[in-house]
């Protein structure tokens, strides 16, 4: 067998996606520097599209598009620290013609960490908006009706 990177697992509507904390995530303070949970929620997000059945490199390849953070509104609650093993907890909320908004929760056992709202908007190569292909949105739509 293989050996496979770290990958989370659909739970239902939500998408579950587990982090160790390391030396690196951390600051002078020891812990978790503030950008690196964008870092974390961005692995989780694109693990969610994967396991929903959306290829993003497919799409790149073939000059359709891709997703980029259009928003994002973000709210830090307690700090991570170094060893800690968290959980991106992921959910879509709307979708729209050429978007999706992600809620994503990073949390320590029972304890939330950090809470936001991600906008993914999907654009061409050229970084316009676009229509997201109709599988995709079905899938989200599936998603949010749970």
């Amino acid at each position: 067998m293989q050996d496979q990177p770290a990958t989370g697992r659909l739970d239902g509507a939500t998408h579950r996606f587990p982090v160790r904390v390391y030396f690196e995530d951390t600051d002078l303070s020891g812990m978790v520097y503030h950008a690196n949970y964008l870092r974390f929620m961005e692995r989780a997000r694109s693990d969610f599209l994967r396991c929903v059945g959306i290829d993003q490199r497919g799409a790149l390849d073939a000059g359709e598009g891709v997703y980029a953070v259009a928003d994002l509104a973000i709210r830090f609650v307690a700090p991570a620290k170094l060893d800690d093993a968290l959980m991106v907890v992921s959910r879509v909320t709307k979708v729209r013609a050429a978007a999706a908004v992600i809620h994503q929760t990073v949390m320590r056992e029972a304890e939330k960490l950090a809470v936001a709202e991600v906008t993914a908007a999907f654009l061409t190569p050229g970084g316009r908006p676009r229509r997201q292909p109709r599988a995709w949105i079905e899938a989200f739509e599936r998603l949010i009706e749970g």
